[in-house]
């Protein structure tokens, strides 16, 4: 599972482009599907050139939930790489928000999961919210170390140390 701070329309491209073109074919993009499915078109590049996955950004109920969870999991390949936002929604670029559970319900049902945290800069000046076209910005895309859900680990102490450990990027 790669995993990233989300601040604009534009992250997702740029994770896929940086990709070498064999890694690209393995992605699955988590996506929310009031965004994406609401016009033709989105959905067509969410669907087609991202390989997305939607979901309801709120279940409402636990068995949403766990249907969410089994979802994904059912979707993504054994050699496939699932890419999301635990934020849940684009931030401001200032702060990282804190995570939502799904991830962590994720790596509970697959503990052979990996996560790769991935810190992206400046994404939300390249492409602000409400913009059409992106502006001249340096960005920066930074890799952390894979790690896994450790065996008893709380759901709030795994939020927390996935974040912690997307926001040490920042520093680097």
């Amino acid at each position: 599972i790669y995993y990233f701070n989300h601040t604009s329309h534009a992250d997702t491209v740029l994770l896929w482009a940086i990709m070498p073109k064999w890694q690209r074919r393995r992605m699955r993009f988590v996506a929310a599907k009031d965004y994406w499915e609401v016009h033709p078109f989105r959905r067509f590049v969410a669907s087609r050139c991202f390989r997305a996955i939607f979901l309801e950004r709120q279940p409402k109920t636990k068995e949403e939930r766990q249907q969410q969870v089994t979802e994904v999991v059912s979707q993504v390949g054994p050699s496939e790489a699932i890419v999301l936002s635990p934020e849940g929604t684009r931030g401001d670029g200032v702060q990282v928000a804190p995570f939502k559970s799904g991830i962590f319900y994720l790596c509970q049902k697959q503990p052979d999961f990996e996560l790769v945290p991935v810190y992206l800069e400046n994404m939300h000046r390249l492409l602000p919210k409400g913009a059409f076209l992106p502006r001249p910005c340096p960005c920066r895309v930074v890799f952390g170390e894979a790690f896994s859900l450790q065996p008893g680990e709380t759901r709030v102490e795994f939020l927390e140390r996935a974040r912690n450990r997307l926001l040490e990027l920042e520093q680097n």
